[in-house]
């Protein structure tokens, strides 16, 4: 027995009547998590609704997306859309935005900045030496092909390239075929938009789908263009994808967390253990290498998990998020938490893990767990600790904008992009630290030596995230905390697995008299968190029609000449459109329907 297991439930022998006080201590924490849960809930749905009821005015407050708008022979997106909704909403009903296809369009905007980009870097490059006009050569990447001048040759580029998107823009305007089926609907009060966003439209329940519109710069205007219909295929497709990635990741994972221990390693690879038995070899594999290996397999991870939310079709950056998120967390309790505990003793016990029963699950891992409790504290350590002194010297910031500098950088924009901050990465912020929380209540009763490496590590982290928000990220959009249901949702989580884990855990130690009063706890975890959700999370799902009215209200007492249908003409534009140099009369054609 290890010194760490002297100090976690393995020391208490199998009847004991102690294990009383470990079921006391676990409804102790599920009680003062409980409470905590429900004081942050209540704090956080109050200032969502101040927050929203102090706001000033802004599109969206007035903004609905209305999707799958069904096609009407002889009629155009837009005239179906403006008919609808002054048939079913005439006191109300202000104007709307249609949308385009115009993500080739979009892809030739980008195009023509980058070319913009490398004459503006030959143009500052021959200014530097007049004496000597810079050249490239014409083939694949500059590599070979004709010489030519750099700067006559990125004008005459650009040249050509606007013409070509003078006929792409054309074709997507005129083009009845580009206009798809979803629209920005604006109206003239609150109060009409709360009513179209949370009711049913149309009879046929998969057509006219309203929701709140995102604000403008949450919008993702890509998968605007995706087929309502080939979302649900996609959202199934995806989910198979990240079950089967999760569950592939075992293997690598397995492998790494053999390292820890070393009989497991010495069967797989017998040949190394002349390497191994060295004193400085064996220590690095025990303690140090398997958290720093796990760490590198989840470094391109989220990336991968954006792109799959992506594929399913969110229309706001704030919703991918959520959703990459979500997929992260469960990636790391599958393979970080529960993969690390039943495969990091042997390769033989993850075989026996996945042929076992469902009901004999929370058993082994439970008597697994403390047996993992040094491997958590160097993980905290490596990953926690040191990701938040990273977080606060930005490392990885810096890293990448001298490489960036070093290779990409031509020119001042360039440099300025660079040096963005960006926003916080939620995505990957948010799950590792309710993997953090699932650790801490799981280890509070079985192992509470760990308890103190999870407090330091919050301890840093609201000091140094809290500095990061205020003093260094630029805010990306606004959620109002919608992120907060999925926080709480997977706090709950963590509670039951702590309790199932204890209660398979006790079972091995032949508790019977004790064991019994842990199954009540996950009933009333559940009955907590059912409460909870019916009693504040319409908050974050619906606005109040009494509080829409209200600022109606106060808005038409306080500016009665305000021109409402000026302010929110072009709100809901395509960015491309609103940054190109089009002619006038090609914009009005795309700008909002004025009638």
């Amino acid at each position: 027995m290890s010194n760490i297991d002297k100090l976690s439930i393995s020391n208490v022998r199998p009847r004991s009547v102690r294990f009383f006080v470990h079921v006391g201590l676990e409804y102790l924490f599920t009680i003062w998590t409980c409470l905590m849960l429900y004081k942050e809930y209540d704090n956080v749905a109050s200032m969502r609704l101040r927050f929203l009821a102090s706001q000033g005015r802004r599109v969206e407050q007035f903004t609905v997306v209305v999707r799958n708008v069904p096609r009407v022979p002889r009629q155009s997106i837009s005239d179906t859309v403006g008919h609808f909704f002054r048939t079913n909403h005439p006191e109300h009903y202000l104007c709307h935005q249609g949308v385009y296809n115009a993500n080739k369009f979009a892809k030739l905007v980008r195009k023509r900045d980058s070319l913009q980009n490398w004459l503006d870097y030959n143009q500052l490059k021959f200014e530097r030496h007049l004496e000597k006009r810079p050249t490239k050569k014409k083939g694949f990447c500059g590599l070979w092909g004709e010489q030519v001048d750099s700067v006559d040759y990125y004008k005459q580029q650009i040249k050509d390239l606007e013409k070509r998107m003078a006929i792409v823009r054309q074709k997507v305007i005129k083009d009845p075929k580009s206009i798809l089926p979803v629209a920005f609907v604006s109206f003239n009060s609150r109060w009409g938009a709360a009513v179209c966003a949370q009711t049913q439209q149309s009879k046929n329940p998969t057509l006219w789908l309203t929701n709140w519109a995102p604000e403008p710069r949450d919008v993702y205007w890509k998968n605007l263009a995706i087929p309502f219909f080939s979302l649900s295929i996609r959202r199934l497709v995806i989910s198979l994808v990240v079950f089967a990635l999760v569950f592939c990741y075992m293997i690598p994972i397995a492998f790494v967390q053999s390292l820890a221990n070393l009989e497991g390693l010495e069967k797989v690879a017998p040949f190394l253990r002349p390497v191994i038995e060295l004193k400085f070899i064996k220590s690095f594999l025990q303690g140090f290498l398997p958290g720093l290996a796990l760490k590198i397999f989840l470094f391109l991870l989220p990336k991968v998990l954006m792109l799959m939310s992506k594929i399913e079709g969110h229309i706001s950056l704030s919703m991918l998020e959520r959703r990459t998120a979500s997929k992260y967390y469960f990636f790391m309790l599958v393979n970080v938490f529960l993969g690390s505990i039943v495969t990091g003793t042997a390769f033989e016990q993850l075989r026996a893990f996945l042929h076992q029963a469902p009901a004999q699950i929370p058993r082994t891992i439970g008597v697994s767990i403390p047996m993992k409790a040094t491997f958590f504290i160097t993980y905290i350590m490596v990953d926690g600790w040191a990701g938040i002194a990273g977080e606060i010297l930005r490392l990885k910031p810096l890293i990448i904008f001298h490489l960036k500098n070093m290779f990409l950088v031509k020119t001042e924009r360039d440099r300025e992009k660079a040096m963005h901050p960006g926003s916080v990465d939620f995505p990957e912020t948010l799950p590792s630290l309710q993997l953090y929380f699932l650790l801490g209540i799981v280890y509070a009763v079985v192992t509470p030596i760990l308890l103190p490496f999870i407090l330091v590590f919050f301890a840093f982290a609201y000091l140094v995230y809290r500095h990061q928000i205020i003093n260094v990220y630029n805010q990306r959009y606004e959620s109002a905390a919608a992120f907060w249901p999925h926080v709480h949702s997977r706090i709950i989580a963590g509670l039951l697995i702590s309790q199932l884990l204890l209660l398979g855990l006790l079972s091995t130690k032949k508790a019977a008299h004790s064991t019994p009063l842990l199954v009540i706890l996950p009933i009333l975890t559940l009955s907590f968190h059912k409460y909870c959700k019916h009693r504040f999370e319409p908050a974050f799902r619906k606005y109040p029609l009494e509080e829409a009215m209200a600022k109606d209200l106060a808005e038409r007492e306080a500016e009665p000449d305000l021109n409402l249908k000026a302010y929110l003409a072009d709100a809901y534009l395509h960015p491309i459109f609103q940054s190109s140099e089009a002619e006038e009369e090609e914009l009005l054609e795309v700008k909002v329907d004025r009638r």
